[in-house]
């Protein structure tokens, strides 16, 4: 299904170039980590991405034209931004987006931090106001999760590798279900042996094996702490794995919930009574009874057949089945048409 890139930003699909500027301009002053400290910027910290990301899709010709015609999963075949194809270490390559990409997008509007051009030149005194989160001129700070820019002395934005990469991992439905064990390996730099600076490193290869828990949800992080690049000064970045839940062809998630929607002759719909067979995502058969007409829009709920609860092992959430009245598409005879008549004369 994916995420809807309009309506996070506010827009209509016929926004223009000025009306997504304008949008962007306004969430992600409103959703910066800098300006919702505390318990709010986690967060707040994922809102500016995805307005980030929102932006970086729609902005683009190309991305939108494959968003509108395919949606989130069709930008998967495309190169990472500012990328001619996929990235180092990236399992099957494709768009992603972190939040490095995130603070480029800001630093382009806003002056890099340092001016703020975007605010009219009143970026500098916002910093030494406390106006962004409290940080003077002089501070020198990351960003965390915007990819760990820090703020030199003299007010110049100094760039270093973020302290985080993000990768997507895709799975399926069924994975979600079930829980499953995912492989995946990574190419990364190490600082070589007896080496002075980052820049001598060597590049390793390592399967990192990733425990998929039975009810995680899209967005769930998991963090490999220091299994990126090697960084200036030491250390490593910490990889960081971001659930992607590929659209299934039957199941819609909702939630801890899960929607199906079954077709039925129009026959059995108004014949109060039998059973329909409902499959399930491990494999197994619900005959769940019909007890009533069935009508327009009709839905059976069936508690405790839906996705696992994560935070409460042995719980599920519910099966919510829509049904799908299955209309004749041949007229009927005449004299059929009467029979029919009389016996829908006695039901009403």
């Amino acid at each position: 299904m994916g995420r809807d890139f309009y309506a996070i930003l506010g827009i209509g699909r016929d926004a223009k170039d000025d009306d997504l500027k304008k949008a962007y301009k306004k969430l992600a002053m409103k959703y910066h980590p800098d300006k919702n400290p505390g318990d709010k910027q986690a967060a707040a910290t994922e809102k500016f991405k995805e307005v980030s990301e929102a932006f970086d899709v729609l902005s683009d010709p190309e991305k939108r034209k494959v968003y509108d015609a395919y949606g989130e999963e069709g930008l998967q075949g495309m190169p990472p931004p500012g990328s001619g194809g996929a990235g180092p270490g990236m399992p099957g390559g494709g768009y992603h987006f972190d939040q490095d990409a995130a603070q480029r997008i800001f630093e382009s509007f806003f002056g890099g931090m340092g001016g703020m051009g975007g605010l009219g030149g009143h970026g500098a005194r916002m910093f030494q106001q406390g106006g962004l989160g409290g940080f003077g001129m002089e501070d020198d700070f990351g960003f965390g999760g915007l990819g760990g820019r820090g703020m030199a002395s003299r007010g110049h934005l100094r760039r270093r590798t973020p302290r985080q990469v993000e990768v997507p991992l895709n799975l399926t439905l069924e994975d979600l279900y079930s829980g499953v064990v995912k492989r995946r390996r990574v190419t990364r730099k190490v600082a070589a042996p007896d080496a002075a600076s980052a820049s001598a490193s060597r590049s390793v290869e390592e399967t990192l094996e990733i425990p998929v828990k039975a009810g995680w949800k899209e967005g769930t992080r998991i963090t490999f702490a220091g299994k990126g690049d090697a960084l200036e000064g030491g250390g490593a970045q910490d990889l960081v794995f971001v659930v992607r839940q590929v659209a299934h062809e039957r199941f819609v998630r909702d939630g801890d919930d899960l929607r199906v929607t079954v077709a039925l002759p129009l026959h059995r719909c108004l014949a109060a009574g039998g059973t329909v067979d409902v499959p399930t995502l491990d494999g197994r058969i619900l005959r769940v009874p019909l007890r009533e007409v069935v009508t327009p829009n009709y839905e059976r709920v069936v508690r405790g057949e839906g996705m696992p609860v994560s935070k409460a092992p042995g719980s599920k959430g519910d099966l919510i089945i829509h049904f799908k009245i299955q209309w004749p598409t041949r007229q009927i005879q005449e004299g059929d048409a009467e029979v029919l008549a009389d016996l829908l004369a006695k039901v009403y």
